[in-house]
């Protein structure tokens, strides 16, 4: 009700002194034309106009201060609203960058797990890094530490889904850095960041970096190696990425520490415990496939039976603990002797050994069967702090002169020891 009474008469304040205003003009055209006499009339009609304008006048500019106030609370909501809706679509886009990358981070999860052996993993977590990050400039590297040295060494290498050498095999001074500190690590820029001296920033094979992310492969306290995307242009890399890095690093533990536990089970199963050489059952699977290569090939294969002579006297006289020695010896003695890639060494059973010669000829498999008795001969041990020597003896069959069936080839190769320990032992002889 009380807004429908202002109305009218905000209205009334308008419409009455338009009615005056055509009045005065009425009547001072009666004035000027008629009679000059009105012109008192005019005067004082002008005065009570006037009286009337001026607070009509105050209240306007009232109105338009109360206007201009709400304007600027208007503008001031709309600029809230504004900021609020920019910030909620940061949010919102923020959140779909996350999903994709736990997409992304699901997919990487999926094929990691695929990957059973070390080579496969630290190819595919490279490979998937590269995707996620990479572009064709940018260099992505696993370092892994060696389980023997305990050294950092390269793993994997990627640029642009190629697989590249990099000569800084034990990392640079950015991954001694991650190694001491083993805390991830953004550089926008390389020549401006006060931790390391931009002088003596040189890589090994003269890449260029100029930003990079790195991040520690932990698994609880256990440090495993260290995963790191560098590029040749500075500001590549946010805070985001390395977070992201760091959690791929995570997932990526995880499957490297699964992959060398798979492998050391493997390892078990096809390696004696003792002297760490393969056993009798994957050196039969591995005959098999080298008959199989040299027949297509057309090539020879020498096959070596060795026997420790007298092996029963070092568990009698000096006890188990003493043959164990001993056969650790003449393993170690026979790694050091067939060293070259291919040769086969495995331990047969007991106190025999065996050794696969790949594109080996009967005279050559017989100078270092020759060369392998030798040294064993020459070799001294101390058992229960006596000196005593060790000697063996040697049976050889090459494939495919003396057997061309696996079965047979072995045969031969034990007739040809058999020969040799009848023979007097601590010798070579050959099918």
């Amino acid at each position: 009700m009380t807004n429908k009474l202002k109305q009218p008469l905000s209205d009334l304040c308008f419409i009455l002194p338009a009615a005056l205003l055509i009045i005065l003009v009425a009547l001072f055209l009666f004035a000027f034309f008629k009679d000059l006499h009105f012109f008192k009339y005019l005067s004082i009609g002008l005065s009570l106009i006037v009286f009337y304008m001026l607070p009509l006048w105050n209240r306007l500019a009232q109105k338009q201060a109360v206007f201009t106030i709400k304007m600027q609370d208007t503008r001031e909501k709309i600029n809230l609203l504004e900021a609020e809706i920019a910030h909620e679509k940061k949010v919102i886009s923020s959140f779909e960058e996350k999903i994709v990358r736990f997409s992304q981070l699901k997919g990487l999860t999926e094929r990691l797990s695929m990957s059973l052996s070390l080579e496969d993993t630290s190819k595919t977590l490279s490979v998937e890094v590269n995707r996620l990050f990479g572009d064709k400039d940018a260099v992505i590297i696993l370092y892994l530490f060696q389980s023997k040295t305990g050294e950092l060494g390269i793993s994997s290498s990627q640029k642009d889904q190629m697989n590249i050498n990099i000569k800084a095999k034990r990392g640079d001074i950015f991954d001694q850095w991650i190694v001491k500190a083993m805390q991830p690590l953004l550089i926008e820029d390389t020549k401006a960041d006060f931790r390391f001296d931009a002088d003596k920033i040189v890589t090994e094979d003269s890449r260029k970096i100029r930003s990079l992310i790195s991040a520690p492969l932990m698994v609880g306290h256990k440090a495993l190696g260290i995963l790191r995307v560098d590029s040749p242009r500075e500001n590549q890399f946010t805070t985001e990425d390395l977070r992201f890095l760091t959690t791929i690093g995570d997932v990526g533990a995880l499957a490297v520490e699964n992959a060398q536990l798979y492998e050391h089970v493997e390892e078990l199963a096809i390696k004696d415990g003792l002297t760490n050489l393969y056993l009798k059952k994957y050196f039969l699977d591995r005959l098999s496939e080298e008959i199989s290569r040299h027949m297509r090939h057309k090539s020879e294969m020498a096959l070596l039976m060795i026997d420790l002579d007298f092996f029963k006297k070092y568990n009698d006289q000096f006890g188990h603990t003493a043959g164990d020695i001993v056969l650790k010896t003449v393993a170690s003695t026979l790694l050091e002797v067939f060293n070259q890639p291919g040769n086969f060494v495995a331990r047969y059973g007991g106190e025999e050994f065996c050794v696969l010669l790949p594109d080996c000829s009967k005279n050559k498999a017989a100078q270092l069967a020759e060369s392998l008795r030798k040294k064993i001969e020459a070799q001294t041990i101390t058992l229960r702090r006596e000196e005593t020597s060790m000697s063996i003896s040697v049976g050889i069959a090459v494939f495919p002169k003396d057997a061309q069936l696996k079965e047979e080839l072995i045969h031969k190769a034990d007739q040809a020891l058999y020969r040799a320990k009848k023979e007097g032992r601590n010798r070579v002889c050959t099918a």
